[in-house]
């Protein structure tokens, strides 16, 4: 009865002491909202619309671009733009660490701000820009809609220092990415379905030499990997060159289950697509995904929302940035 009782006690104290760590996470969560600027600012969620579908008509690479961003953004600490922070004023960038190597249409992100700006001036934060655009952009390559809230602030600093210790790499092993996504609410499961993002867009020679030369990976399929070689003729590619392969040949520009089907025939360009399939604990998934489009395109979308909230700045938290590149001057 007593070690009963003992066990309850210290059951009971560790649960008084983690309540106030979960009641925070719910607080701060709980102040993101859906339609949080309709009342500030009633058309910020169809200016960003707008902007998305605009640019994407022009430059269709944008849609991938927003969706890496809110990736490249939220894994590191919080949802608050900082990685689109430029070096300033003794704060390095956090697009200088080689983790954000090939990140590009920054550029366009002002683009939209500027359009917000002229319709509410200091209302819209570019953290929000970051979760709508992805939002938005999602939408142009096929996927789902994900319903995002908003009521984000921006940070006041880069984590330049911090990138490698949040940000998954691709030659990490399976357990340390799975560990990675983990450490901000996202399971196996989502963790498998963020990896199909690589569904879309392109993959610099850069990262992709190493499982080609000396010797070719003996996990990629024969016939791929001579294709990779033309594509990637160099084992020392110039980084400042457009030297790339698609990351899916038949549909490069949806988001769908051909990456799934791809790893499966041994189609994966990088060492952590590979790993999908052949860890057990991820590659029931991976099979399941490539079997059912509409099941992958669930379990993105979850797990892109609970991203999309990794411990945003809030009320009093952060500013409203003026420039997505620069913190307000003092």
């Amino acid at each position: 009865m007593a070690n009963k009782y003992n066990h309850f006690s210290l059951s009971s104290r560790f649960l008084f002491l983690l309540l106030p760590l979960l009641l925070q996470i719910y607080y701060v969560r709980s102040e993101l909202q859906l339609n949080y600027y309709s009342e500030s600012c009633p058309r910020a969620e169809e200016i960003i619309k707008e902007q998305v579908a605009t640019l994407y008509h022009k430059h269709g690479n944008t849609a991938v671009s927003w969706i890496r961003n809110l990736f490249h953004d939220c894994m590191v600490k919080s949802c608050d733009a900082s990685v689109y922070l430029d070096t300033a004023n003794g704060q390095e960038s956090e697009k200088t660490s080689p983790r954000n190597f090939g990140m590009r249409n920054f550029k366009y992100i002002e683009t939209i701000k500027q359009a917000l700006e002229n319709e509410c001036p200091k209302t819209v934060s570019c953290a929000d820009i970051v979760a709508l655009s992805a939002r938005d952009g999602l939408l142009w390559l096929g996927g789902p809609r994900v319903e995002m809230r908003s009521g984000r602030k921006d940070s006041k600093e880069s984590y330049l220092a911090e990138v490698e210790n949040y940000l998954p790499n691709h030659n990490d092993s399976m357990s340390s990415v799975l560990s990675r996504f983990q450490s901000i609410g996202v399971d196996t499961e989502g963790t498998v379905a963020l990896l199909g993002a690589h569904s879309v867009g392109r993959v610099h020679c850069v990262n992709l030499v190493h499982r080609l030369y000396p010797t070719v990976d003996p996990t990629i399929d024969p016939d791929y990997a001579e294709y990779l070689k033309g594509r990637c003729p160099s084992p020392d590619p110039n980084s400042e060159e457009v030297l790339y392969s698609r990351n899916d040949r038949e549909t490069p520009m949806i988001l769908d289950n051909m990456y799934y089907k791809n790893i499966l025939s041994n189609k994966g360009l990088l060492i952590v697509d590979q790993e999908l399939v052949t860890d057990p604990n991820t590659s029931p998934f991976v099979e399941k995904m490539a079997a059912d489009n509409g099941y992958f395109h669930d379990q993105f979308a979850r797990a892109l929302h609970i991203l999309s909230e990794n411990n945003p700045l809030t009320g009093d938290q952060g500013e409203i940035r003026k420039v997505c590149r620069y913190v307000n001057s003092v």
